[in-house]
């Protein structure tokens, strides 16, 4: 397979028809090689507009989804930010291409792992690995100008937003299925928010999110 050729049809006919049309953001796919984080039984798909399953029904989001991330948060390059799921990597390595570092946390070992070996191969050198269960809050390494969580919440966890600093950008995906809305949250000054909807779509729920509470009759 080509892959700079799948490479550049995955971002002609996936992600500029989605609306995603920032030149820095349309430049970092190029540049950040998608199949390089893929599973290797899944190299062939790295560039296809689906999940793509990485154990412990964990998956890499379809590429439109992250490219849409990206463009939202407008990661900049002094920007520290915190990403909740690493899996396989990927998504980190394009936070970390823009900003001034990355903490990220996976709950996975295996994973987390895995991971590791990727970002010591591709020379990421601001990216701090951290093994935990981060579906409620992260107690730990302070507040952030960015944070994406990689897998949905029926609820968005409201801890999440006290740690964004003022000016600071959350993306995630919350709701329950059939239909999800992909938000993002700006922090307009201390404890003031203002929240955008971005788009819809459906993803899996990240392990041990909160429930909203049932009515019981």
């Amino acid at each position: 397979m080509d892959n700079e050729q799948a490479r550049f049809n995955m971002i002609e006919q996936q992600i500029r028809p989605w609306e995603v049309l920032d030149p820095k953001v349309l430049d970092l796919l190029s540049r950040v090689k998608r199949e390089d984080f893929t599973p290797q039984v899944y190299q062939s798909l790295a560039f296809v507009d689906m999940e793509i399953p990485l154990g412990h029904g964990e998956v890499m989001w379809s590429p439109r989804v992250e490219a849409r991330a990206l463009q939202a948060l407008q990661v900049q390059p002094g920007d520290r930010a915190l990403e909740i799921g690493t899996g396989s990597g990927y998504l980190t390595a394009l936070l970390a291409s823009q900003a001034d570092s990355v903490v990220t946390v996976e709950i996975h070992a295996d994973l987390k792992e895995e991971a590791e070996k990727r970002f010591h191969a591709h020379g990421f050198a601001n990216i701090q690995t951290r093994q935990g269960d981060a579906a409620r809050d992260w107690p730990g390494d302070g507040n952030f100008d960015v944070i994406v969580l990689t897998g949905s919440v029926p609820m968005l966890p409201e801890a999440y937003l006290k740690r964004l600093n003022p000016g600071g950008r959350l993306f995630a995906i919350v709701g329950e299925g059939p239909a999800m809305s992909a938000r993002l949250v700006t922090c307009v000054s201390p404890g003031v928010y203002h929240t955008d909807s971005l788009f819809e779509t459906v993803s899996k729920t990240l392990a041990n999110a909160a429930e909203p509470e049932r009515f019981v009759f």
